[in-house]
């Protein structure tokens, strides 16, 4: 997605020595990390048990960003679900994003970037036929970011989040 990356054959990803960061598989040792970015960053809470079925099933697709000391920053988390097909009643297999967050203070370092980089072809082991989200109608650098992955927004999910704000429900088909 434009920057330099050098992909190590642990699975990290250092984007620059500037903003080094790395990308691995999240551990269950990782949860608490994890949920300690979502209930800073994000209004949508989930309980400890959903970070563990997802981690239990969906491993390979549920990444962490550590900073260089080793601190988790940010984390994207997806799982297969059967759904309809957005052009027929058939159903197949979508992978859905679940869950993507960074620290606030490690955002604009390609972090989210990296984290969806290095999740979309984990989650597209499963054999799913598209990769499907929805985003806060507020949320412009998630929703421009999501464009820049070629995600294309489908349709509005009226009062989808809690406090009632709409989302967007975006898809990019394989």
């Amino acid at each position: 997605m434009g920057t330099d990356k050098d992909i190590q054959s642990n699975g990290s990803t250092n984007i620059d020595e500037k903003n080094s960061f790395s990308i691995r598989t999240c551990t269950i040792e990782d949860l608490e990390g994890v949920i300690a970015v979502n209930e800073r960053e994000l209004p949508e809470d989930y309980p400890y048990f959903f970070y563990k079925n997802i981690l239990d099933n969906f491993s390979e697709s549920f990444l962490v960003a550590c900073s260089e000391n080793g601190e988790i920053i940010g984390y994207i988390m997806w799982r297969v679900e059967k759904m309809p097909s957005t052009n027929s009643l058939r159903l197949i297999n979508k992978g859905h994003l679940v869950s993507l967050a960074v620290f606030q203070e490690y955002r604009r370092r390609g972090i989210a970037a990296a984290l969806l980089t290095n999740s979309m072809p984990a989650i597209k082991k499963h054999g799913i036929n598209e990769h499907v989200l929805e985003v806060r109608v507020s949320n412009y650098s998630a929703i421009n970011l999501y464009k820049k992955f070629n995600f294309k927004i489908e349709g509005i999910k009226k009062k989808y989040y809690r406090d009632g704000e709409n989302a967007y429900y975006m898809s990019l088909k394989n």
